[in-house]
């Protein structure tokens, strides 16, 4: 298993991040938080999980290892695959995700894109006694710049949202702000419950 990369970052996708590794590019899908923290032609260390089908070898990526434990332990419950996963974790901080993994808060997991109150139950009792300990921690929070408004509209968008709601979700967003600017996993969490009202 590839459990990390480290390299320089050739390429920032919408959904992904080109890792320059021994002069192989590899393709690492991350959320949009994680993206947010990476810049083109820095170097980046990303904890990774590597996922094998039949027909591909997908590399998902997280800003550290917490974030990845996390993946793999929602990848273990029946009906979650690694978009949903990777959905909850943009959706939610890791330490939200436990304690309402731990807490039976079936709320906090129907506000992710793909997940209805009976997928949210079943993962609560799958999850419960794997989850481990529940404190604060990571808080995932990548690092802002001037391009907040394209990163929280990308992020939108790779959770399956159209152009226009996306559209709408920035300026919504842009109106709540007074002041300093939150970094940019803030921002797109606030899109994405501000999205889910209108559902």
């Amino acid at each position: 298993m590839i459990a990390s990369v480290r390299g320089v970052v050739a390429a920032i996708l919408h959904d992904s991040a080109v890792v320059e590794v021994g002069g192989v590019g590899m393709r690492v899908f991350c959320t949009p938080g994680t993206l947010a923290g990476l810049r083109t032609g820095a170097e980046a260390r990303l904890a990774t999980t590597l996922i094998v089908r039949e027909d591909s070898l997908t590399l998902y990526g997280f800003a550290d290892d917490g974030e990845r434990q996390l993946f793999d332990l929602l990848l273990t419950a029946n009906g979650v695959g690694p978009r949903i996963a990777q959905a909850v974790l943009a959706v939610h901080q890791p330490d939200i995700v436990r304690r309402a993994i731990a807490g039976g808060e079936i709320a906090v997991l129907t506000a992710v894109p793909g997940i209805g109150k009976r997928g949210a139950e079943k993962m609560i009792v799958e999850l419960k006694d794997k989850i481990g300990p529940v404190g604060f921690g990571d808080t995932g929070a990548g690092v802002l710049n001037g391009a907040w408004q394209e990163q929280v509209r990308q992020g939108v968008l790779a959770l399956g949202w159209s152009a226009s709601q996306a559209d709408q979700a920035v300026a919504a967003v842009t109106e709540t702000i007074d002041g300093e600017v939150p970094p940019v996993p803030v921002l797109l969490r606030q899109a994405i419950r501000l999205l889910g009202k209108t559902r």
